[in-house]
């Protein structure tokens, strides 16, 4: 997430845009960007897990300090003052459970609804890990999940696409508009129960059902791509409406032209 921060920074200072950074990452190290508000001000994974009279773990340590987080907003409201029009990235921890499990997440999400706030979120996946049928199942669930915990707009993206091969690069590019269908025939035959079969049939059609869920690939050697996700997350906030805003071009099946691009270009270097 600090990564695609630090990009996303780095770029939207090159179009001459204001943005902030909020770290709520309570156990972060070190960043390459500066914050406007970091909440290890208030509290820190570190400083819980050495407090004897509580005895967490790394896992524990993290859900107490956000749930702490959570019963003291006046904090992040102190800290973000009046930002106005800026674009504000809230870089937040990366562990699933907390979007998908626990209330913390919906909890900020609606607090910064009644603050006036334009909210999207965006899910970040692995690319390295979506390279197989399995893995990106399980992927798509992870996602599908938070998006109905959080309820709200969500962009997805798979991350990491510069550390990517040119034939994963080939390989990846059918799972960024997946034909569910064929993927069943692809991973139901490796399986040899037929219990499990039945399973991921009745997974991939639900999947395919409500096409809620889709992935933008993210390659931070790379402008384009980079805007790529920047438009579509323009879009869905409709940041700086009193402007001329274009919606991102899609084809007629639903995928950027802007996508098939950037793998042209990537896959034939």
């Amino acid at each position: 997430q600090s990564t695609y921060c630090s990009t996303m920074v780095q770029h939207c200072e090159a179009l001459g845009r204001a943005v902030q950074v909020v770290n709520l990452d309570p156990a972060a190290e070190l960043f390459s960007y500066p914050v406007m508000a970091d909440i290890r001000e208030l509290i820190e994974v570190d400083d819980v897990m050495e407090d004897e009279s509580l005895r967490f773990g790394p896992n524990g340590g993290l859900v107490f300090c956000m749930e702490y987080f959570a019963n003291n907003f006046n904090w992040l409201e102190e800290s973000l003052g009046h930002v106005e029009d800026d674009y504000v990235l809230f870089d937040c921890p990366g562990q699933i459970e907390l979007y998908t499990h626990l209330p913390v997440m919906k909890q900020l999400v609606e607090q910064l609804q009644q603050w006036e706030f334009r909210v999207c979120g965006v899910f970040l996946v692995d690319s390295q890990f979506m390279v197989e049928s399995f893995k990106f199942i399980s992927g798509i669930l992870a996602a599908l999940s938070a998006m109905i915990s959080l309820e709200i707009p969500q962009i997805n993206i798979m991350t990491k696409m510069d550390l990517l091969s040119k034939k994963a690069k080939k390989e990846i590019e059918k799972y960024l508009d997946p034909d569910m269908y064929s993927m069943i025939e692809d991973s139901t035959n490796i399986l040899k129960s037929k219990m499990f079969k039945k399973l991921t049939k009745s997974i991939c059609g639900l999947i395919d059902d409500y096409g809620m869920v889709r992935f933008l690939p993210f390659d931070r050697s790379d402008e384009e791509s980079i805007n790529i996700v920047l438009q579509h997350i323009d879009f869905t906030i409709q940041y700086g409406e009193d402007l001329e805003f274009k919606e991102p071009k899609e084809c007629e099946e639903d995928k950027s032209p802007l996508v098939d691009e950037y793998f042209q270009d990537h896959v034939d270097e």
